[in-house]
């Protein structure tokens, strides 16, 4: 009988560790929701699609463009310290990675991500700077952000590029629902 004891002890927290997953628990501080724009995979998060404000004229280090932002309140000094902060714009042709440069309205141009505290600035600049592209409203845009303690391998030696990823590639590797 006593060496009967430890082993069901041992069974007993093995079944409670084998039962016990990540997706226990709340998205939100000390048991409270998480915020309802936003939803938490693996300590990912990630927005729904969203539409930007009307994009005002705006010069970023000397380049001038177009610019509007989003609001990211789960953007904070960690994540922009230690994670790694993605956006991804989305029309008739598909949903593409930040920075994305085409020749929409004739002119070779770049729509970039520009992060900070709780925000996230879209500016679209002309290559030629001759003069600006609009950023219409009509666009969905779409954020993920990846805290610096998610692991980045998926094995010890193989890192992963998110930014070289296609939307598709990063929502399957985070169970994120497109």
């Amino acid at each position: 009988m006593k060496f009967l004891k430890p082993i069901i002890t041992i069974f007993l927290l093995a079944i409670f560790a084998i039962s016990c997953s990540s997706d226990d628990g709340t998205d939100g501080v000390d048991g409270q929701a998480g915020a309802p724009e936003a939803t938490a995979t693996a300590n990912v998060i990630y927005s729904a699609w969203l539409t930007a404000p009307v994009a005002a004229v705006e010069s970023v280090d000397g380049t001038s463009g177009m610019s509007t932002s989003l609001v990211a309140p789960e953007l904070t000094e960690d994540i922009l310290s230690k994670g790694t902060v993605l956006v991804y714009v989305s029309f008739g042709s598909g949903s593409f990675s930040l920075p994305y440069t085409s020749t929409a309205g004739g002119f070779v141009n770049t729509i970039t991500a520009i992060s900070s505290l709780k925000k996230i600035k879209l500016f679209r600049f002309r290559h030629d700077q001759a003069a600006t592209v609009n950023i219409p409203t009509s666009l969905s845009w779409r954020y993920i952000l990846i805290p610096g303690g998610v692991a980045a391998a998926t094995s010890k030696t193989t890192k992963l590029d998110y930014s070289k990823m296609s939307y598709q590639e990063v929502c399957a590797h985070f169970n994120i629902q497109q």
